[in-house]
């Protein structure tokens, strides 16, 4: 094999995730960033009892056996936000929009904190420093002259339960379900897909299940770089020799071999410990293929040796399983080993293997998800796991990845386009006025009305909206054309620059920061992936005494815009009790809220599925069928290739900590492509070769050029560059016709020579 040329910023990592590498990167962020005295005090509070949460994953906290409970990307995220940096109002004086347009999203939030609110001038191109109650007055009286159709309030997965509750409640009693929200381009698959099966949106598993499950198949997930603290969960399954088998298109190192830094022998003798037993590079979009695959050989071991399927479950608690056996049987393995990838024998040995394991826990993320047939996919990871009856009962479940800090909770708590109409039933009850009934829009669909014109008006609650859905190129623009635009948030992005004809940009306490109301300090409450909700209280000063907080932002804008309302709104803001208070009224589960959070660690929501009680029409699981194999239907020529946006180790979100991305090799430079080096070599390229990228679909064609082609072990078939930037190659109508998702991980290109 011929020697790989050298890519400037391109070289091996050998070590293992975790271990020294974290340490030093974790240092290197509060050296940048925090005060190097405050830091420690900082970070040890971060996910404890009395301390505040982690503002990155959501992954939950482990009983707080350990002295902390962060990791380095949730240390990132806290020196991130509690940043000694500063962008004040003489620093908008000095820098028009359109030059800050010019700066990478990377150097835009590494200015630092928001210190005034501020709004956007016009005839200087610059922002400058406005009263709060100046701005609420003036966005009240342009939200009264609009209709409620006409505005859409986006939320960001960070905000608390409390924020988002006021916020649900402001939007409907001005009469809008227009909730585009975080969850919309990532688990809405989920939050449909689920319960549709298992009648609720929300997984079975609780960390304990991870004590007592005999395997683990994690499908469609990155956990070192997306939700680290899980590392340490499959670090402890895999030193009890529980089988984790992996169904990924990229090698990621953290699914190989971590080192857990809380480990004083594996970081003394520089040692790791193996996470995935066995690695299936599966293609992109080919994950029903593979399941698919897995099922059929289920149930041809059940019709050779029998006892395999649990029948009693089957029979006492699902409905669909003949339909779901015909279809199986009909499947040919050579269409499943063409769309997915993989052959037959491995996936017959994956089926073996979960066969004889008597709890089986299934962990999914956004590569199963964001996905033109996402919906399905969720449904027949629940088709999978109810084969061997394996929800309902110790070690076993299906556990979807959610990613932001309190993406679960803001659901839970009321942001959905779709609200129940027993919801809005109790909200009638308790505030008195008629909520609207009529479904609102997604975040394509807000974007869509955005672009077309018949949406004025964006409220945005935490986030980088534009930023964060595909099609920059459509979608920038069009939220130019706004007659207005609202931004929550502690650090400056792209799309607050993407100014409206009067744009606002509000400066908001971090999850890290004391809240002081006219009630005393005060806490706010989040949910984990595992429905289990907990308080949260800042411990550091505020970054400038101009902040203030979610919720009294969100009750300074209701206000304004409904000054005949018969909420409390300024009661609400001055004791969060009070809003509880409400959320306990109004939303089930949430019993004796304000006692229940008192207690460390908080509680656990209600999930009917692991008592087996289905809330579906038929009071039964449903199997799902995926009726046949094929490839997507807008790809043409045997040259195509499916491009998965992933995000660098050192990003969130949209959020970029640095330019490096360490597990993969890639430092100080993010346009790179990762091809197969079958791939490379079928289109004469080679490593390091400048490339351009072409969406192959119906209707005008989407380009992405001079990316440097990095080899990598990738499936073949499947390419890979970083979001948000490759966000320009996915069409904004290239979705999940189910949940609205956007397929980020699945778009059909071209890889041509650099032109």
């Amino acid at each position: 094999m011929a020697k790989q040329k050298k890519v400037p910023g391109v070289r091996k990592y050998g070590g293992p995730a975790g271990g020294w590498g974290a340490l030093k990167a974790t240092a290197t962020a509060v050296r940048e960033q925090m005060d190097t005295v405050k830091a420690p005090l900082t970070l040890l509070r971060t996910n404890q009892p009395d301390g505040f949460d982690c503002p990155g994953c959501a992954w939950p906290d482990k009983e707080h056996r350990s002295t902390f409970q962060f990791c380095e990307n949730g240390a990132k995220a806290v020196t991130w936000e509690a940043t000694t940096k500063r962008v004040r109002p003489d620093f908008f004086t000095a820098h028009t929009v359109s030059s800050l347009l010019e700066r990478s999203d990377y150097e835009l939030e590494g200015l630092g904190r928001l210190t005034h609110p501020m709004v956007y001038d016009r005839d200087t191109d610059t922002f400058r420093a406005v009263e709060w109650e100046e701005a609420f007055s003036r966005i009240g009286a342009l939200l009264r002259q609009l209709s409620p159709e006409q505005v859409e309030f986006y939320t960001s997965g960070r905000a608390s339960n409390e924020a988002a509750y006021l916020y649900q409640l402001f939007a409907r009693e001005y009469g809008s379900n227009n909730f585009p929200d975080c969850s919309n381009m990532c688990h809405e698959p989920t939050s449909v897909g689920l319960p549709r099966s298992i009648g609720i949106g929300k997984g079975t598993v609780s960390l304990e299940d991870f004590d007592k499950c005999e395997m683990i198949i994690a499908i469609g997930h990155n956990p070192g770089t997306n939700h680290p603290r899980m590392m340490g969960t499959l670090h402890e399954a895999s030193r009890r020799k529980v089988p984790i088998m992996v169904f990924n298109p990229l090698r990621e190192r953290a699914l190989e071999r971590f080192a857990d830094p809380q480990d004083m022998v594996e970081m003394a003798t520089y040692r790791s410990t193996p996470i995935a037993s066995s690695y299936f590079q599966v293609r992109a979009g080919g994950d029903a293929a593979a399941i698919k695959g897995i099922m059929k050989a289920l149930l041809e071991l059940e019709a050779r040796h029998g006892d395999i399927l649990d029948h009693a479950f089957i029979t006492e608690h699902t409905n669909g399983f003949e339909a779901l056996a015909v279809d199986l049987a009909a499947t040919e393995w050579s269409d499943i080993e063409a769309v997915s990838g993989l052959g037959r024998t491995d996936l017959e040995m994956v089926a073996a293997a979960y066969a004889r394991s008597n709890a089986t826990i299934v962990s999914y993320g956004m590569g199963i998800t964001q996905h033109n047939q996402g919906t399905a996919n969720v449904r027949l990871i629940c088709d999978l796991l109810m084969l061997r009856g394996n929800i309902g009962k110790p070690g076993a479940g299906i556990c979807p990845l959610r990613g932001h800090s309190n993406v679960q909770g803001n659901r839970t708590v009321g942001i959905t386009e779709k609200p129940t109409t027993e919801f809005l039933e109790r909200l009638e009850d308790t505030f008195g006025f008629k909520p609207p009934t009529r479904q609102g829009h997604d975040a394509v669909k807000a974007m869509q009305a955005i672009i077309d014109g018949t949406a004025k008006a964006l409220i945005c609650l935490g986030g980088n909206f534009a930023v964060a859905l595909p099609d920059s190129e459509q979608c920038f623009p069009a939220v130019g054309k706004l007659d207005l635009s609202v931004h929550v948030g502690t650090k400056l992005n792209r799309s607050h620059l993407l100014v409206a004809r009067e744009t606002y940009v509000f400066p908001c306490l971090g999850r890290t920061e004391k809240d002081m109301q006219e009630g005393g300090p005060q806490s706010v409450t989040v949910e984990d992936s595992m429905s289990m909700v907990h308080a949260s209280a800042g411990k550091l000063d505020p970054a400038s005494p101009h902040l203030k907080s979610e919720p009294a932002i969100v009750a300074g804008m209701a206000k304004a815009a409904l000054p005949k309302s018969r909420v409390p709104w300024s009661e609400l803001v001055a004791d969060y009790d009070r809003i509880r208070e409400l959320i306990d009224k109004t939303i089930p589960g949430f019993e004796d809220f304000n006692q229940r959070i008192r207690v460390p660690g908080g509680f656990r929501l209600p999930l009917p599925a692991t008592e087996r009680v289905w809330n579906t029409p038929s009071g039964k699981a449903e199997f799902h069928v995926f009726e046949g194999l094929h490839e997507d239907r807008h790809v043409h020529g045997e040259d195509v290739l499916r491009l998965i946006t992933i995000r660098s180790h050192d990003q969130y979100n949209t959020t970029i900590y640095a330019m490096d991305d360490r597990y993969r090799g890639v430092f100080g430079r993010r346009d790179v492509l990762f091809m197969n080096e079958a791939d490379l070599a079928a289109r004469g390229l080679e490593h390091g070769d400048r490339v351009d990228l072409e969406t192959v679909m119906d209707g005008e064609a989407l380009r992405y050029d001079d990316l440097t082609a990095v080899e990598y072990a990738i499936a073949p078939g499947s390419v890979a560059a970083y979001y948000p930037e490759a966000n320009r190659l996915v069409p904004l109508d290239h979705i999940d016709p189910d949940s609205g998702t956007p397929s980020y991980k699945s778009v059909p290109v071209r890889v041509l020579p650099h032109r």
